[in-house]
């Protein structure tokens, strides 16, 4: 198996345990970056972008990474908390008046980034194309109930907390999410992703691979039980797998928490930025405060302790205890980490999906490895 890039020596195991992912974990095609104080440690990539394996991973390859693409509009969330435009602690009726609908009237700006908004789904079944038509999903989340009390519990919003944030984002600046991180986040610090894909795009996104059947006599896991919140709720979310993600309808529109496309490098590098309190390059694009901003802790959902947006536990990610660390994982098995105490951002995407919903362990074991060569070279 060849594997492309760069890797610094001090990481030859990250490397060898990057190959393992596609000679034993069934990857076909990957990339992962590292950064340390905003410098690229790791920047590797290999296999394939396609089922048929016709095609090579390429260096400018990019891939949907589902919510991995969370932390983006996290940051784009925080930028115009640090400039004063928004407050985490303020009710959402303050920016988006027709929010106030059917007992929404005091959900907080937090509830959304700490997916306690009590709208996990949409209430009403969605086609893809609805999905993807961003003013009829603003509407139909302006007149749901929410599922339970705002702020009270914790329950994922996979994909309706894109839209609840970037209505916000779009609310105060007059841009889209997708044209505001484009503008404010990714231009400036050179990021190749994207919330939105140009079609001019489209030869370089590589081709998401639907999950494999589960293995002959391995029992599958059951599901966790259901919240009584939930029952009788209408999720709405619409097939959002391979092949629908595949689909141009898919690609081009802005469905924030889930259709990110871009490859490790551009992830560690959005990412390199909070690791470097707010200052990569001499881009700066948040204050040191701006930054600990995301260490206020919220919400308890399931095991993962929340942050403002982000997840805090270090262990789930394959980080040590004394690591300060912020992160979000995608649909399928990427990874998106930023880590504090070693100033350090790291990524893996991929196109074989596996059954993990946040992560992946092919990704936290990429984590562990990078871990253990700093340890060996400290």
């Amino acid at each position: 198996m060849e594997i492309h890039g760069y890797c610094d020596e001090k990481f030859a195991i990250v490397r060898d345990e990057f190959e393992r992912n596609f000679t034993e974990r069934e990857d076909v095609g990957a990339s992962f970056a590292v950064t340390v104080d905003g410098e690229y440690v790791i920047d590797i990539w290999g296999g394939h972008r396609d089922g048929a394996k016709t095609l090579p991973w390429e260096k400018d390859t990019i891939v949907n990474v589902f919510s991995s693409t969370k932390p983006m509009y996290y940051l784009a969330a925080l930028m115009l908390v640090d400039r004063g435009e928004l407050d985490f602690y303020e009710k959402v009726t303050r920016y988006w008046p027709e929010y106030g609908q059917n007992g929404k009237e005091n959900t907080e700006v937090r509830h959304f980034m700490s997916h306690s908004a009590g709208l996990p789904g949409f209430g009403e079944q969605l086609t893809l194309p609805q999905l993807c038509n961003w003013d009829y999903v603003i509407q139909l989340l302006e007149r749901q109930e929410p599922w339970w009390p705002p702020g009270t519990l914790a329950h994922y919003h996979a994909l309706t907390q894109g839209f609840l944030v970037g209505e916000l984002v779009r609310r105060i600046t007059g841009k889209s999410l997708g044209t505001f991180f484009r503008d404010e986040i990714a231009q400036p610090l050179g990021a190749d992703f994207y919330i939105g894909v140009d079609p001019s795009l489209f030869p370089r996104v590589a081709e998401m691979l639907m999950v494999p059947p589960w293995p002959e006599g391995h029992e599958q896991p059951k599901p966790p039980a259901m919240p009584e919140e939930l029952k009788g709720r209408v999720d709405g979310i619409p097939d959002c797998m391979p092949g629908e993600t595949n689909s141009e309808i898919w690609r081009r529109a802005e469905v924030p928490a889930g259709n990110g496309h871009g490859n490790a490098r551009s992830v560690a590098r959005v990412s390199s930025l909070v690791a470097n309190g707010g200052t990569v390059d001499g881009v700066t694009l948040l204050s040191e405060e701006g930054v600990e901003r995301i260490f206020d802790k919220q919400m308890v959902m399931g095991d993962v302790q929340l942050g403002m947006g982000y997840g805090l536990n270090q262990k789930r990610v394959g980080a040590p205890d004394e690591s300060k660390v912020c992160w979000w994982g995608g649909a399928g098995g990427s990874t998106n980490l930023v880590d504090m105490t070693h100033r350090a951002s790291m990524s893996y995407v991929m196109n074989q999906m596996n059954y993990d919903i946040v992560g992946s362990p092919r990704g936290f074991g990429l984590h562990k490895s990078v871990y253990k060569a700093l340890r060996a070279t400290a």
